[in-house]
């Protein structure tokens, strides 16, 4: 089952996102960002302040009562929406939680009116990006700096850690 996140699910939405990207437990998973960053992915606050927002929307999936994946939505001013901190347990990655979180975001943004819907990868995660590529997304050959001195998300491993724009059009 998939849903919009409530205040009410901070607690377990900062442990799966953790989870997922950081630390060992990460590894276990393919898409984590372990090997590039230390420190954290977000905060309870960041996660608050998203699901707050009405500009925003944090959707989860849910099976046998546990919180198993989450992705962000955000409505941007310019009738585009953007999609990010996919995120599923790393035990489960590989059994289409991701695909379907992903295909639930789309909906919902082209229910909202958008028309595209970009995202952000960092470079050096090659498997992450063919997978959405494989998903329809293309790059769109921008590039945007990653926060490299924002412990707020993570302490880079690296210096040379930057964000390629992928997008896709919805189908409305």
């Amino acid at each position: 089952m998939i849903r919009v996140a409530t205040i009410d699910d901070i607690a377990a939405l900062h442990d799966l996102v953790e989870a997922a990207f950081r630390g060992d437990s990460a590894r276990t998973g393919w898409t984590h960002e372990a090997d590039l960053l230390d420190g954290q992915r977000t905060d309870r606050a960041a996660l608050s302040e998203l699901v707050g927002d009405p500009a925003r929307r944090m959707l989860v999936a849910e099976a046998e009562g546990r919180m198993i994946g989450c992705v962000a939505l955000s409505f941007l001013p310019d009738g585009r929406a953007a999609l990010g901190m996919l995120a599923v347990r790393p035990d489960l990655q590989g059994g289409g939680t991701g695909r379907a979180l992903v295909a639930a975001a789309e909906h919902a943004a082209a229910a909202a009116g958008a028309g595209v819907m970009e995202m952000t990868v960092i470079a050096q995660r090659g498997e992450l990006i063919a997978w959405y590529e494989r998903q329809g997304y293309r790059r769109t050959g921008g590039t945007r700096p990653f926060p490299l001195d924002d412990p707020r998300f993570g302490l880079p491993r690296t210096r040379d850690l930057y964000f390629v724009v992928l997008d896709r059009a919805l189908a409305r």
